[in-house]
Formats: C-alpha cells, sequence, structure tokens
C-alpha cells in the first residue's frame, strides 16, 4: 500500500497487489480488531439463529457421541480408560475435538462463505478464517460446564496440572487455524476442497485418541503418533482434567513442533495467496 498526496488534496491511499512472498502483518490485524470482533458475533447468532434447542447443540453433539462411544467402545469391545470412567474419558476427549473440528470446518470454507464481504472492501484477509475459530470457542464454554458437572458426579478432583489447560486449548485453536488456512486458501482456487473436509475430519476422529488411550500405543512409536498434533492436545486435556499419569512428553513435544509448522506455513501461504481471492472467490 501506498499514500499519495498532492497539494491542497487529501492523502489518497492506493493499495497494491503483493508480489511473491510477503510479510503476514499481524499488527494489521489489530488495528481491525473491532472487525474481527464482529464477526465472531456475527458466526455464533447466525449459528443459533431460529433453532429451536439454540446453545443446547453446543452439549448435544458430544453428549451423545460420548454415549455411543460409551456403549460400542467402553462396555461391548472393553476398550482400556487408564483407570478412568470411561464416560468422563470420552467426553474430555471430545470437548477439544468438537472445538478443532467446527472450527476447522468453518475456517476452510470461511472465504467462499464470505466472497460478497471479499469482494467489496479491504480488510486483512486473515480476519475472516481466524474468526471463524475463535467462534468455536463458544461451544466450547458451554460444553465444558457438563464436564464440570461430569468430574462432580464421579469425585474427580482436578491438580494443579490444571493450570495447564489453557495451554492445550490455544494449541487446539493453533491447529485448525493452521490447518484451516491451507485449505481455505485452495478452496478458494479448487471448490472440491469443500468435499474432502467432512472425508479428513472423520478420518482424523479415529486416528486422535478419542475413544481409546495412548497407553495402547508401543511407547517407541508413541513420538510418531505425535504427527498428528490433536494427540497430544487430547492427551493434555485428560492429563490436565483428570489426572491421568500417562502424558508422553516426546508425543506432546513433537505435536506442538507439527503445530507450529502448519500454523507458521499456513500463514505465509495464505499471504501470499491473497492478493488473489476477490478475483477468483
Amino acid at each position: 500500500m501506498t499514500i499519495q498526496q498532492h497539494a491542497g488534496e487529501l492523502p489518497t491511499l492506493v493499495i497494491e497487489p503483493s508480489k511473491g512472498w510477503v510479510p503476514i502483518r499481524l499488527r494489521e490485524i489489530w488495528e481491525y480488531r473491532e472487525l474481527l470482533y464482529f464477526l465472531v458475533w456475527r458466526d455464533v447468532k447466525v449459528r443459533y439463529k431460529q433453532t429451536v434447542l439454540g446453545a443446547a447443540w453446543a452439549i448435544i453433539q458430544p453428549f451423545f457421541t460420548m454415549v455411543v462411544f460409551s456403549i460400542f467402545f467402553g462396555r461391548l469391545a472393553k476398550m482400556p480408560s487408564d483407570g478412568i470412567p470411561y464416560p468422563i474419558f470420552t467426553y474430555c476427549a471430545l470437548l477439544p475435538w468438537q472445538l478443532f473440528a467446527y472450527s476447522l470446518n468453518q475456517s476452510s470454507n470461511s472465504l467462499v462463505a464470505n466472497q460478497g464481504l471479499i469482494t467489496k472492501v479491504y480488510f486483512p484477509r486473515l480476519i475472516v478464517p481466524a474468526s471463524s475459530v475463535l467462534a468455536g470457542l463458544v461451544d466450547f464454554a458451554i460444553a465444558f460446564v457438563i464436564l464440570i458437572g461430569m468430574m462432580l458426579f464421579y469425585g474427580i478432583r482436578p491438580t494443579l496440572a490444571i493450570l495447564a489447560l489453557p495451554l492445550f486449548v490455544l494449541v487446539a485453536i493453533a491447529t485448525a487455524l493452521g490447518v484451516g488456512l491451507w485449505l481455505s486458501a485452495l478452496n478458494v482456487q479448487y471448490r472440491d476442497v469443500a468435499y474432502t473436509i467432512p472425508f479428513l475430519t472423520q478420518f482424523w476422529l479415529f486416528a486422535t485418541p478419542i475413544a481409546y488411550p495412548t497407553s495402547i500405543v508401543p511407547a517407541a512409536l508413541r513420538p510418531l503418533y505425535g504427527l498428528n498434533p490433536m494427540a497430544g492436545v487430547v492427551e493434555g486435556f485428560r492429563w490436565a482434567l483428570l489426572g491421568t499419569a500417562n502424558l508422553s512428553w516426546p508425543l506432546l513435544g513433537v505435536s506442538v513442533s507439527v503445530v507450529a509448522l502448519l500454523l507458521v506455513g499456513g500463514l505465509f501461504y495464505f499471504r501470499r495467496m491473497e492478493k488473489s481471492y476477490a478475483d477468483v472467490v
């Protein structure tokens, strides 16, 4: 962007397309923070507009998934749960997963869904997928209340490890945003990317230790299993809230490293492709 001014005239802001790899410019995101807030609030209101149950859907989906897992994996398949009652063992894992899955789906389709806004006014395009990810925190907070009730019911008292919980929430958000940036940019160019997202999340669900613990994975393979960043997030949630003692630090370290690579790479790729969004979307 350049500013041109002639004598006696107001300055004119000229927005020029970027060339090659460009900086991320996070300061620009901060300058448009009010727009980010309103887009998050809009996404939350639109989701529950004209629904009968409203925000209760944030509880229904993980709760009934927990019931199904408890019946088929807990009772019938006798899946181990590291000494934790199986219902709360799975529900605790479903919370970060639901946050991740919703944020990934919304952020991946965010540019196409907001094409009317993108083609009419300039603002940092990164705000669009970021707002979709942050909107998922509302559902997470609502469903978290049920987890607190389950912990009281089963007599589980959190330890000081609960102080690390916000870090695992941050990793889950960063994972969704990192993958969402890649997919949203690709979705602008190739619309069939949207059809792969449900398959991706379904496959990713069973590749994540939600219905089973990582303790069944051989110790030598756990760092490799950490290439799935949500594996580290789910095990971190159980360790922070339920007091499970089998948190694999090598697995967690690999997961965090993968998230960092996905997020940084996604930011630069998103910015590189940003110049074509208004023309192609």
